[in-house]
């Protein structure tokens, strides 16, 4: 794929939605980051059900770190991996609050080193709390990336370094949510909606599915 074509595709999807969000419920850098921990392997809609209970008892690393281990599962036993993520999500409470004064970091190394944050999860919280413009490579971008051809990739590394080098710097801070949200609900994995999507006349995927008449 040529970088017009990816202009075109970046500058529709713009206008199509010129101010993409997070469809995880927060308010603070570090309601973000709890979600964002909580999200892996589960659906934002059930973390934001877990979250919504979740918040307005406890929503600091003291507060969320003073219902321990088990009293957070109570909240939180609705998602996938919960009791990975709660020792985890305590775990994180804990250095947040020893190394950062309960803050979180605006840091990339800062909050990788924190329990259960890699990479991905890193990019989420400085792109959509601190607006870096960081791409964080889900299951949906890698997806929409490769079929599309708009930035293939053998793996999530090579699809970030290969977004990174080709999106135009007017594009970066909103192309991982844009690319999120059309692989969500358009570029489905089992059956795209190729003939609703928007930018079907610029993607490269050759198995387009178009329904029946």
């Amino acid at each position: 794929m040529n970088n017009e074509k990816r202009r075109q595709i970046l500058a529709r999807l713009r206008e199509h939605n010129p101010s993409p969000k997070t469809e995880l419920n927060y308010s603070t850098p570090f309601e973000l980051l709890i979600a964002v921990l909580l999200s892996a392997q589960a659906t934002d809609v059930g973390v934001n059900k877990a979250t919504d209970k979740l918040y307005p008892v406890a929503n600091t690393p003291a507060s969320i770190l003073a219902l321990g281990v088990d009293g957070l599962k109570q909240y939180i036993k609705t998602i996938g991996l919960f009791n990975t993520k709660a020792e985890n999500v305590i775990k994180t409470c804990a250095m947040l609050l020893e190394r950062h004064g309960g803050e979180v970091p605006e840091n990339r190394e800062a909050l990788e080193a924190l329990p259960g944050v890699g990479r991905k999860t890193a990019n989420v919280v400085l792109n959509t709390a601190f607006g870096w413009p960081t791409i964080a490579v889900d299951t949906h971008i890698f997806r929409v990336s490769n079929r599309t051809g708009f930035a293939p990739g053998k793996n999530v590394d090579q699809v970030e370094e290969k977004l990174l080098k080709v999106v135009p710097a007017e594009f970066k801070l909103d192309v991982h949510h844009w690319l999120i949200l059309h692989g969500r609900y358009t570029c489905l994995a089992r059956k795209p909606r190729c003939g609703s999507c928007i930018i079907e006349d610029l993607c490269e995927y050759k198995e387009k599915i178009y329904p029946e008449n």
